[in-house]
Order: C-alpha cells, then structure tokens, then sequence
C-alpha cells in the first residue's frame, strides 16, 4: 500500500526513473519539479549527490534552502521501493504563497497519475499539518488543472477565489 514517508536514498532509482518521466512529459518550467530537473539532474545520478540532495531536503524542515524560502516538510509517496510522487508542506505562507503557492505542493509520476494518488497524499498530509500548527491549509492550482480542482475539492477544499490565474482553496486540518 502506498505511504507518504521521508525521502530516503534507498528510492534513488525510481526517483531518477520519476523524474526522466516529468522530464520528458514536459514540466512547467515554473515549478519546482522542473527547477530541480535542471539543477540536480546531472547531480543525482551519483550517490553521494543523491544522498547530499535527500539530506537538504530532511534539513528544510528547519532550514530552508533559500533565503527567502519558509520552512518545508518534503514527504515521498512511495509503494515499496517504488517513488509515485512527492508533496512540500509549507509551514507558514509568506505574501507570495498566500497568492499563488499554499500551503501544500504535490507532484505525482506520469506514469502513476490518475490512479488516486495526489487525492490519498493531500488526505494523508492533513494530520501532518495538524501536528505543524496549522489548522487551515491553502492549497492552489492553475486554472485550467482540472485533475487538481477536483484532487482538492475530494480533499475537502472549499474555494475561496480565483488569484493571477490561480483558483484557491482553503482545507480544515482537523475536527
């Protein structure tokens, strides 16, 4: 059964299998699955790197990559050694994330969409956010991503408004 767990070394080769997919399907060039693409990409493919990438990643938590980057839970959807997707929770919004970004980034593999997994990742990171400290997430999209309206609506989203092109939705961490 899938989980959401920490990145971890041990999925190194079907993350490189991962993101030739997102490579070749074409990725916009604004996110971050295309921003690491190009500047890891070559980096992965020797262990060590990997391994220096998996450790920023589990570091993020506490200290961001960037200066103007919040702190950043990073979780990998995996079925047994096999990496399906990966999701960011931001533990706070700045200006910019609360126009466009939200709380909660998600990424699913080409080859593993449309089978209910950014649906069973946005339901299982909930309890994680609860235990963050938030009680309301803000999970965005573009509009014309009709799969991820209806990932955040299944998720509980309710719609707040429309953004810069971005449709927002807000998502109770609990009871």
């Amino acid at each position: 059964m899938p989980r959401l767990t920490s990145p971890d070394v041990r999925f190194r080769a079907s993350f490189l299998e991962a993101m030739g997919e997102f490579a070749t399907a074409g990725t916009d060039p604004d996110t971050l699955i295309a921003q690491e693409i190009e500047q890891y990409g070559e980096k992965w493919r020797g262990p060590a790197e990997f391994a220096a990438y998996v450790a920023m990643l589990r570091a993020e938590v506490a200290r961001p990559r960037r200066p103007d980057w919040v702190p950043m839970t990073t979780l990998w959807y995996v079925e047994d050694d096999t990496f399906l997707g990966r999701l960011a929770i931001r533990h706070r919004l700045t200006p910019f994330l609360l126009e466009r970004g939200g709380h909660i980034g998600y990424d699913v593999r080409p080859t593993a969409r449309r089978r209910g997994h950014a649906t069973a990742m946005l339901r299982r990171a909930l309890p994680v956010c609860r235990d963050l400290g938030i009680d309301r997430v803000l999970v965005t999209c573009d509009t014309t991503n009709t799969g991820s309206r209806k990932v955040i609506e299944a998720g509980g989203g309710e719609f707040e408004d429309e953004r810069g092109g971005k449709l927002r939705y807000w998502i109770r961490t609990g009871d």
